[in-house]
């Protein structure tokens, strides 16, 4: 029988943390982002903004004095309180510049906002933006950028297509969402510069992404290999007290129940866990995978809380999961669960599971967990989470460095089969023969010879997607746009972006 199926259901659906009062609920999140903030803060990313647009009168080259729509100085008011609200909101960015075109001219201001991590272009409404301007920022920035063209704001949209390619994000909408989105995306490529990586026991993945000179050329983060034994020396030196209340705190006490691990099991892996995170912060690190997680203590719920946490942890040294994880946390600050899917034609759907989850969702709220042991081994300390039935997710993973793999669906059930991993559910995809017979959509082939897994470090590339809550495949195309990699939908013929 099924840890689920020994509990009661309406039990398991009516308490745990999901369950809480407002004000406990409120306080456990306090305490989160409180163990959060114990992490060095990364810099905010500075965007230089950039307004293009003639408006009121000026003298042509003929010396007539020409009057353009006189609206342009409104509307840059009006866009710099809203940019400044944006700035408030996302909290991690800094918008500075602010110069108009004309009268300043483009390639000055392109050679003056080197100095940013991001530029926004915002087109005024007014005759601006002709072909001579845009040939001189298209050349002349060096940095990602978003263009948020606003309709009516001139002709020079049609000179667009050049910026094909490049690392530009081009807009042509009404929707200010849509530039808070990308606004938000801007912000990835100078976070991920500052992200480190712990890979414990080295990285496992396609061969681009284990490699660290690679990943940083092309993404920006750090990744430094350390050897397992160092984290269990430190995890022996971790005061038995702290890891008490770690387990108490914010496993035991929690918890829908507990089925196979004893009390000290759970200490143990804690007590792990407060050794990583030690490690984290001293070494100012966002996101840790490990090779040794299926050691002694597991590192399952060491991984399960620092996503909680917002940062990354990914099982089984998955480097290329890692990046991904840590790109949706940038740029949609949704944490993600590494999974071993399986197909179901029969339901036109996935089966994900594994044995480690996130509990803790971006909006605050705690998902109801069992604490049960692995299933492969039967021992160790992972966890059984029950994710929300009915709620849009999307299953990603960057693989090579280059190449976005994506699949969006719903939740359609959650699970408790024995054959299968702790955590269960099923989502929803497009073409399940088509993504059954064209796994991986050709982004991850081996170079070698029949049989020979060497370059890939086995079956882990193949093997392994992450999954977050949300639709995010428009996101996550922009993103592309913005950092240069593409867009390959898996469960659909010929779907790429």
């Amino acid at each position: 029988m099924s840890g689920f199926d020994k509990l009661n259901r309406r039990m398991f659906l009516g308490t745990s943390a999901a369950g809480m009062t407002l004000a406990a609920r409120a306080e456990a999140q306090a305490a989160l982002a409180a163990e959060r903030d114990e992490w060095p803060k990364l810099k905010p990313a500075t965007i230089h903004k950039i307004y293009i647009g003639r408006a009121g009168s000026t003298v042509n080259a003929a010396g007539r004095t020409v009057q353009y729509l006189t609206w342009g100085q409104d509307e840059i008011k009006k866009m710099d309180a809203y940019l400044d609200g944006l700035e408030k909101r996302l909290g991690d960015v800094k918008f500075v510049g602010g110069e108009t075109i004309p009268p300043a001219d483009a390639g000055e201001i392109a050679a003056r906002a080197e100095g940013a991590d991001g530029i926004l272009l915002v087109w005024l409404s007014g005759h601006g933006g002709d072909y001579a301007t845009l040939e001189k920022l298209s050349f002349g920035l060096k940095k990602p950028a978003v263009s948020f063209f606003q309709p009516f704001s001139g002709h020079g949209w049609m000179w667009h297509q050049q910026w094909k390619g490049r690392k530009v994000l081009l807009l042509s909408t009404t929707d200010k969402k849509e530039l808070d989105e990308a606004v938000a995306l801007l912000r990835v490529p100078a976070l991920m510069k500052q992200t480190r990586i712990l890979a414990i026991d080295g990285p496992r993945g396609t061969k681009a992404s284990c490699d660290a000179a690679l990943v940083k050329a092309k993404l920006g983060a750090d990744l430094i290999s350390i050897k397992n034994a160092q984290v269990l020396a430190m995890a022996k030196a971790i005061d038995m007290k702290h890891a008490v209340a770690e387990a108490e705190n914010y496993w035991i006490k929690p918890a829908i129940g507990i089925l196979e691990p004893t009390r000290d099991e759970i200490i143990d892996s804690a007590r792990y866990y407060l050794a990583v995170k030690k490690l984290m912060i001293e070494e100012r690190v966002q996101g840790v995978c490990s090779t040794a997680c299926m050691g002694t203590p597991r590192a399952c719920l060491t991984f399960s809380k620092l996503c909680d946490l917002g940062l990354v942890g990914a099982c089984e040294g998955d480097i290329d999961s890692t990046l991904t994880m840590l790109l949706f946390a940038h740029a949609f600050r949704e944490p993600g669960f590494i999974t071993d899917p399986v197909v179901d034609e029969s339901k036109n759907a996935l089966v994900q599971f594994h044995c480690t989850s996130f509990t803790q969702r971006a909006d605050g709220s705690r998902m109801p967990f069992l604490i049960r042991n692995q299933t492969d081994s039967g021992g160790g300390v992972a966890l059984q989470v029950q994710w929300q039935v009915g709620e849009p997710v999307t299953m990603a993973k960057l693989v090579n460095l280059d190449t976005m793999l994506a699949v969006p669906g719903k939740i359609l059930e959650t699970g408790t089969s024995p054959l299968a991993c702790r955590t269960q559910f099923t989502q929803s995809v497009r073409d399940a023969r088509h993504l059954f017979l064209n796994w991986g959509g050709g982004a991850i082939v081996n170079p070698g010879s029949p049989g020979d897994l060497s370059q890939y470090a086995g079956a882990m590339p193949m093997l392994h997607r992450a999954v977050f809550y949300g639709d995010h495949m428009r996101g996550i195309k922009r993103l592309g746009d913005l950092m240069g990699f593409r867009v390959l939908e898996e469960d659909l013929p010929s779907r790429e972006s």
